[in-house]
């Protein structure tokens, strides 16, 4: 008990400045947000129109369960960290998430989207469980996400991939791998940006960030997670956006 005094004693005494440099639960290695490819209409559209609209096609591990869900779950969490740091720019966030979905047939919400009257600057496509747990032939998965950038770039919006999210009850009776690498290979293949979801949430898990393990029975702990996920989705946004500028003006 004594110990704990000095401890707590030593960290009152430490400069605000030192505190605040602690790493919070958030944090990441560069090299898990890193990307060569840009997102070239999403910096047009900032900068000429001081707007960007975004959508997220996604399944249901990219919303979370009960009435305050969707404000917790990651796409909006993304919405208020642009925002945040896009101050001065319109930034709005739509969730088009439906549990049970392939990636071909996410296909078809992409083909509606583009056929807006006023399509978004960007779409945020999470795919790969669903597929994933029904063995869907990895060539087949790989086809179908080919077919949608095609689309969004044929209608001139910008995507980034997101994979499947990890979870280590699954990691050992599902086998996500081959179909995170297909989305890679379509991504370096596409020129666009992959966000790496899978490599970030086990990243998480094995630093002791978050307990995945429990965060299936924990719900407080997955809208940390997501709201974690919204933070990194808007670094990769901002980046490949080249967008860097446009955030340090608006501190």
């Amino acid at each position: 008990m004594r110990m704990l005094g000095f401890v707590v004693a030593a960290l009152m005494m430490l400069p605000a400045s030192v505190l605040a440099q602690q790493p919070s639960a958030c944090d990441l290695p560069s090299y898990l947000l890193m990307s060569d490819n840009l997102l070239s209409r999403v910096s047009i559209v900032v900068h000429d129109r001081r707007k960007l609209d975004i959508v997220v096609v996604g399944t249901g591990s990219s919303s979370l369960p009960g009435v305050g869900g969707p404000s917790n779950a990651y796409p909006a969490k993304l919405q208020t960290e642009l925002r945040r740091r896009l101050q001065g720019i319109e930034v709005n966030v739509t969730a088009d998430t439906k549990s049970g979905r392939s990636a071909g047939e996410m296909v078809k919400s992409i083909e509606g989207i583009v056929k807006a009257g006023s399509p978004p600057a960007l779409v945020i496509w999470q795919t790969g469980t669903y597929d994933a747990m029904h063995g869907l032939e990895t060539d087949e998965f790989r086809d179908e996400i080919s077919d949608g950038i095609d689309k969004l770039k044929a209608a001139g919006v910008d995507s980034i991939l997101v994979n499947m999210q990890y979870s280590p009850r699954t990691e050992t009776m599902l086998a996500l791998d081959p179909y995170a690498e297909s989305m890679r290979v379509v991504a370096r293949e596409q020129d666009v940006p992959l966000f790496d979801r899978l490599a970030i949430m086990r990243y998480w898990n094995d630093i002791g960030a978050f307990d995945l393990y429990a965060s299936g029975k924990d719900p407080k702990m997955a809208q940390q997670v997501h709201d974690c996920l919204g933070r990194a989705l808007a670094s990769v946004v901002i980046d490949a956006g080249q967008l860097s500028a446009t955030a340090k003006a608006s501190r």
